[in-house]
């Protein structure tokens, strides 16, 4: 009898060893998922939007895609299922049972999630987004293939890579100088008329359109913005101004931190339909203009304040008719969030000869064909380092100076170039008292592999040299 109470006690001393091991894991489990949850949610969703910008925006192959998405420190993403339905213009990203969706809607580039009001997402075939005059299209078909020798050495050193050190993977180098294509190289499935993802450089396209405005006396740069989600009695927000916002001076909360998948950017980019929505929602950490911080949100706040202002109807086209129409940017898509905000921090599609138009009209101080595009002294105040910042490296959507991870090696530019910057090292540097704009573009996910200051010395010491050159933007620069 005995004997048999001490077998019942064993067992039961199992059964409860069994059950705490099963309550371990399933506790150790849920808090692995959770822990897991930010990222599997954010490369679902980057996944999705990634595939679906560059297949139908871009117009790249399936298989050249899908392997960008698997380099560096994006390999965790192959082990995400992708489906694609070439009809729809859709793409589904899947890990168990959890999936994104994007798709490409015409005019509006591609979608994350189902956009307000439609249960589908049918697309149509992307329209052409303005024309270039027929000359100008003649010009353009001819590609680069005679520089200098300076300048082609240059170039091999953007595109060689180096062993044991991290890939640069340039996609594309355009060189302006006298408004003229004088070196132009592009990467194996990448061409001049493959569109290229600018990802930050879009906030400084972003200053082109509030200054297009500014000229079309549809804004004012130094008065409050007006944004009706900052209207309410006492809300300190409505005293931000056009100004603060270009020059990252709201004084809004907002957390830029690429490291943190659950950071404000991670959330604005790929958990939220309205970006703007999500990012003037923040509150006031600084009376504006006293505190420089970097934010996305602050550009896509912009583009939100642009659209209260044009009005709906001409916000739609604001982009094509006040930018690039002018500029003849006929392979151009900025993209827009789920309820049509065009997303002005990180989703213009273009061309690298296009993103070399858009320096080039910066150089010309806002001048295009004889036709102010932007206001008077614009571009002086664009490159003029924001008051906040007390590195003096930031301007109004702009960078004075190399943002810190791509300088690399200490080199002396001149005092007056200015840039806009992007992930993965993309970069328009004008230079106005060397008459040359470069453009870099590329997939360099550790920015110690781009050192961007040494590069443009390059290019400008190879210029001084000379070299063959074709007109190639059709456009002088201005007196």
């Amino acid at each position: 009898m005995a004997r048999a109470t001490e077998v019942e006690a064993r067992s039961a001393t199992r059964r409860r060893r069994t059950l705490l091991g099963v309550l371990v894991l399933v506790v150790g489990l849920v808090w692995v998922a959770s822990a897991m949850k930010p990222a599997v949610s954010a490369g679902l969703a980057y996944k999705a939007k990634t595939l679906c910008s560059e297949l139908f925006v871009a117009g790249r192959a399936l298989d050249d895609v899908l392997r960008d998405l698997e380099v560096d420190d994006l390999r965790p993403l192959r082990f995400i299922r992708a489906e694609v339905d070439p009809s729809q213009r859709l793409v589904t990203t899947g890990v168990l049972i959890a999936r994104r969706q994007a798709q490409f809607l015409d005019g509006r580039g591609c979608i994350l999630g189902p956009p307000r009001g439609q249960e589908s997402m049918v697309s149509q075939r992307p329209s052409v987004h303005g024309t270039a005059s027929s000359s100008a299209m003649e010009k353009a078909a001819a590609v680069q293939t005679e520089f200098s020798a300076g300048l082609e050495q240059v170039l091999d050193a953007a595109f060689q890579e180096t062993v044991g050190r991290p890939h640069k993977r340039t996609r594309a180098v355009v060189v302006v100088h006298r408004g003229e294509i004088v070196a132009e190289r592009y990467a194996p499935g990448f061409g001049p008329e493959t569109p290229l993802l600018g990802w930050s450089m879009t906030k400084s396209v972003m200053n082109a359109l509030i200054g297009a405005a500014i000229q079309a006396g549809r804004l004012d740069l130094n008065e409050p913005t007006g944004l009706r989600a900052w209207s309410g009695p006492g809300d300190g927000r409505a005293a931000i101004t056009v100004s603060d916002l270009l020059r990252m001076s709201s004084g809004l909360e907002f957390g830029e931190d690429q490291a943190n998948l659950s950071s404000d950017l991670f959330r604005m980019l790929y958990a939220e339909r309205d970006m703007a929505g999500f990012a003037s929602g923040k509150r006031l950490v600084a009376e504006p203009s006293t505190l420089w911080k970097y934010s996305s949100g602050t550009s896509v706040i912009l583009s939100q304040v642009l659209r209260e202002k044009v009005g709906e109807e001409a916000y739609k086209s604001f982009p094509r008719t006040a930018l690039f129409e002018p500029l003849g940017l006929t392979q151009a898509v900025l993209e827009q969030d789920g309820v049509g905000t065009f997303m002005g921090a990180s989703y213009l599609y273009a061309t690298a000869r296009e993103w070399a138009r858009i320096g080039q009209l910066y150089l010309q101080d806002g001048v295009w064909q004889d036709k102010r595009i932007l206001p008077v002294g614009w571009v002086e105040y664009s490159r003029t380092p924001a008051p906040a910042d007390p590195h003096g490296a930031y301007g109004a959507h702009f960078w004075v100076s190399t943002p810190l991870e791509y300088r690399g090696r200490p080199v002396p530019l001149p005092a007056d170039a200015f840039h806009a910057a992007g992930h993965e090292a993309q970069f328009v540097t004008i230079v106005p008292s060397r008459n040359v704009v470069v453009v870099r573009m590329g997939q360099t996910r550790y920015a110690k592999a781009w050192e961007h200051d040494q590069f443009i010395a390059g290019i400008l010491a190879a210029l001084e040299d000379g070299g063959a050159s074709d007109d190639l933007l059709s456009e002088k620069p201005a007196a």
